[in-house]
């Protein structure tokens, strides 16, 4: 029996936000939401609450190909929990109704994505199930976070999230997390296409790597952890994570904390939804060229992308010009550190557009802590360190964190993989019955020759990490930063 009481966390609050915004590995939280009602949101308790209201299910095969399983590539469908979740279970109910073309065995959905403000904005008493505020976030709850719900094998592509860092709380079923250091950045082959603002995708399917075409990524060193109920994961800053349901039904909840360094993340993306806008709307449309992800909507115009540049330069002098004399950075805290990072798709979900969205932060990433540093946090059975594993490992075992134990266990059994990402319309998409889920190629089906460059290719190349950061860097030189 725990030596602590339902309503004694830990760690403070205090001590909660240090750890989230100083460290830099993957960690799970253990025994700090034991009283947050949030944990009671299975889906048979959010079906009646939500009393027949539909959502929108992404459908993709369970099967497994070199190819991610890119969110262009599935199909949408619009459900009620109580159709998903006697589809889940395997009944052969759906003779009719929106999963009747969707064969269980072969299918998974997954409602990702979903703003809890917008699901429940009848119901705005629930957001206080959710309880930020534990982890040192006064003010923040469900109104800034994010649900999801899915069946077994529910997975999204491996990606980085350029904005802010992730606390994922695991409420229904176990998902499994690969996730990977910014440093295998370069292992992971990342890519633009299909573009959405603030995702970076790998061209690797991780589940089943194609090594002939990204050898590279034999250098890769994931850290794997099977999340379960009452425990909340924290993804660092620019880690790449692919995630996948592995019991029949999951429900996670996540908030996406802003970080000083998300002002000049911004000027990076504004650099590179301009170049990639300009390139890929000059390119002759071709069949099935889904190069836009559906949440995206449509391709905005260079005068709109300039625009959006310009707000994002503007807003970070500013930050530059508050900041303390020698400092490299301008700190948010308090009340005015909300869910800048949650614009990520929120944005378009809700309407934001550039010209309205708060740019509150910063410029320089957090630098890697020292050994002396990680000494200094608590690791232990409450803070468990999802450690690093060898690429053989990964591919065949995990590590898993058990609610309210230390101890960090090793399963060897095949991996299975993939993630979700979507909530707006199913965009050039197709929905009719056994079409979802054919491989799209954005530049990842081999070249036949050496020399027939597409221009997924050259933009490949162009928006890469490494030279948008060296491009907006020189930008704002230019500007006398």
């Amino acid at each position: 029996m725990s030596w602590l009481c339902e309503d004694v966390k830990p760690f403070t609050p205090e001590k909660t936000k240090e750890i989230v915004m100083s460290l830099q590995q993957p960690a799970v939280f253990c025994n700090m939401v034991g009283d947050w009602p949030a944990l009671h949101w299975n889906v048979k308790y959010l079906s009646a609450v939500l009393k027949g209201k539909t959502i929108q299910f992404r459908l993709g095969l369970k099967t497994v190909d070199l190819v991610p399983q890119f969110e262009t590539s599935c199909s949408y469908v619009e459900a009620t929990l109580e159709e998903f979740l006697t589809w889940s279970c395997g009944q052969p109910s759906c003779l009719s109704g929106p999963f009747s073309c969707y064969d269980y065995s072969k299918y998974w959905a997954y409602a990702d994505y979903k703003y809890i403000a917008k699901i429940f904005e009848d119901k705005p008493e629930i957001f206080q199930d959710v309880r930020w505020s534990d982890f040192g976030f006064p003010g923040r709850s469900g109104k800034e976070s994010t649900l999801w719900i899915g069946s077994e094998g529910a997975n999204t592509p491996c990606h980085l999230d350029s904005y802010g860092c992730n606390l994922v709380l695991q409420v229904q079923g176990r998902k499994r997390w690969h996730l990977f250091p910014p440093g295998d950045t370069s292992f992971l082959y990342p890519t633009r296409i299909p573009y959405e603002e603030s995702s970076i995708f790998s061209k690797v399917n991780i589940a089943n790597p194609d090594l002939k075409r990204f050898p590279k990524f034999r250098n890769s060193t994931a850290h794997v952890v099977t999340l379960s109920p009452g425990q909340v994961l924290l993804v660092p800053r620019h880690w790449w994570h692919y995630v996948e349901s592995i019991d029949p039904v999951t429900v996670s909840i996540n908030s996406w904390i802003e970080l000083d360094a998300d002002h000049g993340a911004r000027v990076e993306e504004a650099i590179t939804r301009m170049l990639v806008c300009a390139i890929k709307s000059a390119e002759n449309p071709s069949d099935g060229d889904l190069w836009l992800n559906p949440t995206e909507v449509e391709a905005t115009s260079h005068e709109i992308n300039l625009q959006y540049l310009n707000k994002a330069v503007s807003a970070y002098l500013k930050c530059q010009e508050a900041s303390v004399p020698g400092q490299a950075h301008c700190s948010s805290t308090g009340a005015n550190q909300r869910t800048n990072a949650s614009c990520k798709r929120k944005r378009r979900e809700l309407g934001c557009e550039p010209e309205s969205c708060t740019l509150l932060t910063q410029e320089c990433d957090f630098p890697t802590p020292k050994a002396e540093e990680l000494q200094k946090i608590p690791f232990g059975p409450h803070l468990i360190l999802v450690l690093p594993q060898s690429h053989q490992t990964s591919m065949m075992g995990e590590v898993a964190a058990e609610s309210g134990g230390g101890d960090l266990l090793h399963e060897n059994e095949r991996e299975h993989f993939g993630k979700s990402h979507c909530k707006r319309k199913r965009l050039l998409m197709s929905n009719d019955c056994e079409t979802a889920a054919h491989s799209m190629d954005s530049g990842c089906s081999p070249c036949t020759s050496q020399t027939a460059l597409s221009t997924n290719d050259l933009l490949d190349c162009l928006v890469n990490p490494r030279v948008i950061s060296l491009v907006a860097q020189l930008l704002l030189e230019r500007m006398g930063v």
